[in-house]
């Protein structure tokens, strides 16, 4: 092999800059569920710059190399105490109009002075999310790097914190074919640390994950609940308390796992009663707590059970979508869109189409909002990829692990609108298996596509869900309805369907006739058929039109469209409801 030339400057020429980054990466294996925990936040004005050329990463700008060996200065092309700032969390497309569609790199700094902990206490890092790629370094040292834009990673810094430090964090948000989502998605590519960032400490032997759930077996009467405890003291006692059900449990944890089973007669969980109780499960010197809800999902035939009764999932999607704040919706906003879906009469909402911020479950919980969650393999994935199926699962794994504790989630989807190749048919029935192995309680599904040409329901997928969804759009991408009823009269099956997106764009106040498209009054002929179709389809168990509010997206290039999907019952700010809001409403009002 040659050596490289005595010219040869490495940040520069170097095509494999990243290869030094490779290791540690950061996925579910070292997942952390803190619970209700107190942590400290990092959140606030961080020290920001876009880097498109990746020059941090080429020219190991975290080094901070100012001087030669002899102390002569460097021109160095950075200049971190002295750039503007940006708050975290956010997306920083919505920042500065400058960014607006910027893709690709930007460099994070934030000072962070750190009080003297108790003895032998281990100390985290917790980030909800960056977009889509994420590379840590604390005081000049590289920590590890996290993929998938939309779920939580946590990294340990015990014994690398100093009383004053300086954390520097590269997110990257570069559309690429071998990342899921892919390169060619329906929404905006959003980027930056869009969710929370916080310090967490814990004891030296802590409880990393407890998975705490009434056993599925239709009496409702047994809790189950398992831990994984980390540290050197793998082999011990744990004790469970839930105090309003007069739960005191001790049970034994030996290689860092425990379970147990309790009797008990909770309230259960449901959108009518969100009845939710405090959890303590102790293990040596740590406690971990938990506000959660206890309830029963099942697939029983075509008919879906909450607690026993059959359940219709009147619903809508929705995107994490915000005029103001993009992805980083406030808690405010959150509520504000559970609060108008419960007016227009949804038990259910479909959060499409990669994890929303685990606070969206959690409020879920507390106002009875029952919800589908999904991971973006979406559209044209590469399914013969193997590290692209690593990337997935492990998103999967991650939102799993996170919110496997809220009563209102119900459902896990592994994907949407695919086409039906072997590949896919490998990849996502793949994903299946990893729902079930990690969570036996509650149903899966996937968003799939219709077969056009018999027309059926007719994804092979299928005989691997639990509940099939299905997206169609009779009356819009495909002008002839009168496919509709054919679709479902040449469908003959024996599981649930939620038919979880239809519909067609309005522009907020258009009118015109039924038939001019882009009117509201078009976009209600359409929902007014639908509903008229869908209503009498018995194995029909649950509807979430496309969508509650309008979003942005760069391929909706129509002058009436303006870089927006128009699809939503609402205004993208929220402030004007379209005529098909009502029939929604009316219909769901009648059940």
């Amino acid at each position: 092999m040659n050596a490289e030339p005595a010219n040869f400057s490495a940040n520069i020429h170097r095509v494999d800059y990243l290869a030094p980054y490779a290791e540690p990466c950061v996925d579910a294996t070292s997942f952390i569920d803190p619970g209700a925990r107190v942590c400290e936040s990092l959140d606030g004005d961080w020290r920001f710059a876009i880097d498109p050329y990746d020059a941090c990463l080429r020219a190991r700008w975290f080094e901070e190399n100012y001087c030669d060996e002899d102390g002569r200065a460097y021109p160095v092309d950075f200049s971190f105490d002295e750039w503007g700032t940006i708050p975290v969390p956010s997306c920083w497309n919505l920042q500065d109009p400058q960014w607006y569609w910027y893709e690709g790199s930007a460099v994070y700094v934030r000072d962070v002075d750190v009080a003297p902990g108790a003895p032998g206490e281990r100390v985290f890092l917790l980030f909800g999310a960056a977009s889509y790629a994420a590379y840590v370094f604390l005081n000049g040292e590289y920590l590890g790097w996290h993929q998938g834009a939309s779920t939580p990673f946590q990294i340990e810094v015990t014994g690398r914190l100093c009383e004053k430090n300086r954390l520097l964090v590269v997110v990257n948000n570069s559309r690429r074919p071998d990342r899921v989502p892919t390169d060619n998605t329906d929404w905006f590519n959003y980027g930056g640390l869009h969710r929370s960032v916080s310090l967490m400490r814990v004891p030296s032997c802590f409880i990393r994950t407890a998975s705490v759930a009434l056993v599925p077996d239709r009496t409702f009467s047994t809790i189950a609940v398992t831990v994984e405890v980390d540290g050197m003291d793998l082999d011990g006692s744990a004790h469970l308390s839930i105090p309003d059900l007069g739960c005191e449990q001790a049970f034994d944890v030996v290689g860092g796992v425990g379970t147990v089973e309790v009797d008990a007669s909770p309230s259960l969980w449901s959108p009518e009663n969100p009845r939710l109780y405090d959890v303590w499960i102790r293990y040596g010197e740590d406690e971990w707590h938990d506000r959660i809800g206890f309830r029963e999902i099942r697939v029983e035939g075509s008919t879906i059970l909450l607690n026993g009764a059959p359940v219709f999932l009147a619903g809508v999607s929705q995107h994490e979508e915000s005029v103001a704040h993009g992805r980083t919706l406030s808690e405010a906003e959150i509520r504000e869109n559970f609060s108008i879906a419960k007016q227009m009469g949804c038990v259910y909402m479909r959060l499409a189409h990669y994890p929303h911020n685990g606070l969206a479950a959690r409020v879920a919980d507390e106002v009875g909002i029952l919800l589908w969650e999904e991971v973006p393999v979406y559209w044209a994935i590469l399914f013969d990829d193997e590290s692209v199926f690593a990337d997935a699962e492990n998103q999967l794994r991650e939102l799993i692990l996170r919110d496997r504790n809220r009563a209102s989630v119900i459902i896990w989807s592994v994907g949407n609108e695919n086409a039906d190749s072997d590949a896919r048919l490998s990849f996502m029935s793949r994903l299946v298996d990893t729902c079930r192995v990690l969570d036996s309680t509650r149903p899966v599904s996937a968003a799939c596509l219709v077969d056009p040409t018999v027309p059926a329901i007719a994804d092979r997928l299928a005989a691997h869900l639990d509940i099939i969804g299905v997206n169609e759009y009779y009356g819009w991408y495909e002008p002839d309805f009168s496919k509709l009823p054919l679709l479902f009269s040449n469908s003959h099956l024996d599981k649930p369907v939620i038919i979880c997106e239809f519909g067609a764009d309005a522009v907020a106040g258009l009118r015109g006739d039924a038939d001019e498209m882009f009117t509201e009054d078009h976009q209600l002929s359409i929902y007014a058929r639908q509903i008229e179709v869908l209503r009498d389809i018995t194995y029909i168990q649950g509807v979430s039109p496309w969508i509650l509010y309008d979003f942005r997206c760069p391929r909706r290039t129509h002058h009436l469209q303006g870089y927006y999907n128009r699809k939503g019952l609402l205004s993208a700010d929220k402030t004007h409801r379209k005529l098909a809001f009502d029939a929604m409403r009316a219909w769901y009002e009648s059940m």
